[in-house]
């Protein structure tokens, strides 16, 4: 059955007009705590943000303006609770408001074939907003001439059970991208502490991003449970970092990190923003 997914957030997390889009994102890039220039770094695979373009969208900008034209993995939580725990969507478009970007279906299947955990999963697609929000910043980039691959994991604890799964599938990502002739790019889709405040999002998040940037998801895991960190996307991030380990990835570069307390300077009670390469 092939699906057109229409946009579930577009006119709250971002702008619903084209035109209006396109300047609310080159804005992301321009603003004060934006990248302001473009430039390749190699990747293999990236967190960043997926909230408002307002709070968190400078700082994802940093890593769109890093990245090269290939197709992407996005692997995001399921904030919703709706569908299976580990959700890839085999086939279809998706739907924003620069156009439509289409899945790839045999690298679906590959990924599918290298993770017998992963379900073909529509539910836990249909109103999720981590994995929409990227697709603007690619389409901004690179027009829709690309395809991708959205997998959902619903995050209940950072436990063993739960690491081990995301070995699993970041192994099974990895091996399936070294079977293409086609560039793939892993991008998993995390904020960092959540409605916390300002200074207290800083010390934690900072410390876990330290864990990140040496490629260990356990130590990460740990120091979740340790700092009773509000992550929201702690496996799609133990997923990226296996991933790029077993492509050959040494070590990891925070490019920038920011608070939503940066953005409206309201420090009470803030969301972190983390963009990350590793390579």
């Amino acid at each position: 059955m092939f699906i057109l997914r229409p946009p579930a957030v577009a006119g709250t997390f971002y702008n619903l007009d084209p035109e209006m889009l396109k300047k609310q994102i080159n804005s992301c890039f321009k603003h004060k705590l934006g990248p302001k220039t473009m430039k390749k770094e190699k990747i293999l695979s990236a967190i960043v943000p997926h909230a408002g373009y307002v709070y968190s969208g400078p700082v994802a900008a940093w890593v769109y303006s890093r990245i090269e034209k290939a197709n992407y993995v996005i692997i995001g939580p399921n904030h919703t609770g709706v569908g299976e725990k580990f959700a890839l969507m085999k086939n279809g478009l998706w739907k924003t408001p620069l156009g439509e970007v289409a899945i790839s279906e045999q690298m679906a299947e590959k990924i599918k074939k290298e993770c017998k955990i992963l379900e073909y999963d529509v539910l836990a697609h249909q109103y999720e907003h981590s994995i929409e929000v990227q697709l603007p910043f690619l389409q901004f980039r690179f027009g829709s001439d690309f395809k991708f691959v959205p997998i959902s994991i619903l995050n209940e604890f950072a436990d063993e059970t739960l690491l081990e799964s995301c070995k699993l599938i970041g192994k099974g990502i990895a091996n399936a991208i070294k079977s293409e002739k086609d560039r793939w790019i892993v991008l998993a889709s995390s904020d960092f502490s959540h409605y916390v405040p300002h200074q207290t999002a800083k010390r934690i998040d900072k410390d876990l991003i330290k864990s990140i940037i040496r490629l260990n998801s356990k130590e990460f895991f740990e120091k979740i449970n340790e700092k009773d960190a509000s992550v929201c996307g702690f496996g799609p991030i133990a997923i990226a970092i296996e991933v790029a380990k077993n492509l050959g990835a040494k070590r990891g570069k925070l490019l920038k990190y920011a608070t939503s307390g940066d953005i409206t300077e309201e420090y009470g009670a803030v969301v972190g923003y983390a963009a990350i390469i590793l390579a």
